[in-house]
């Protein structure tokens, strides 16, 4: 099925695909921009396997739930801060492997840089690196750059969210959580 997708959207291109998804899902359409192309196979793939649209199975999803949810968010330190840890998590995925495990991926799969996965921070710049486009050292500096742009969009992701939060590099961030709860007469465990 998402071959078949995939090939019309080589010929027709996503917009026309989004067209023809209006007609069977115009709430979901509404939400999707005609190039997202990742969200418009999905919601054409449900249509198709079940003949139900993506957002009528996702209204019937959000049942009332027997208890109250409580939503978090843990804060990331200082920016300054942030920029070391991702620098420094970088350095420790390539440490721990990351290019030779996507290697072995490419060699037991048949991975090309368009599919969805290789779109990942750190697969994305690593794969690069291993067709020979980039050194190893635009490995390190554009993956660090691509994860600090993928961090500065969840940040703003999260502003808009409201949620209790928490910062995460407290040393005390699970008793903080426990008191919180125990103060909503949640039960911790």
């Amino acid at each position: 099925m998402r071959a078949q997708i995939d090939a019309r959207a080589a010929r027709h291109g996503w917009p026309a695909l989004h067209a023809d998804l209006a007609r069977v899902d115009p709430v979901i359409v509404a939400r999707l921009s005609p190039n997202d192309a990742q969200r418009i196979q999905r919601a054409l793939e449900v249509w198709e396997l079940t003949g139900r649209p993506i957002s009528e199975l996702q209204k019937s999803a959000r049942a009332e739930l027997p208890f109250r949810l409580e939503a978090f968010a843990l804060a990331p330190p200082e920016r300054a801060e942030l920029h070391r840890r991702i620098a420094a998590r970088f350095d420790a995925m390539l440490a721990s492997g990351l290019v030779e495990e996507l290697k072995a991926l490419s060699e037991k799969f048949p991975l090309t840089a368009d599919l969805p996965s290789m779109r990942a921070v750190g697969y994305r710049q690593a794969w690069r690196f291993l067709e020979g486009e980039i050194t190893e050292k635009d490995l390190r500096e554009t993956g660090v750059a691509a994860t600090r742009q993928l961090a500065k969009r969840q940040l703003t992701w999260l502003r808009a969210w409201t949620a209790t939060r928490f910062d995460a590099a407290s040393p005390g961030l699970a008793d903080a959580v426990a008191a919180f709860l125990a103060g909503q007469g949640v039960p911790s465990r």
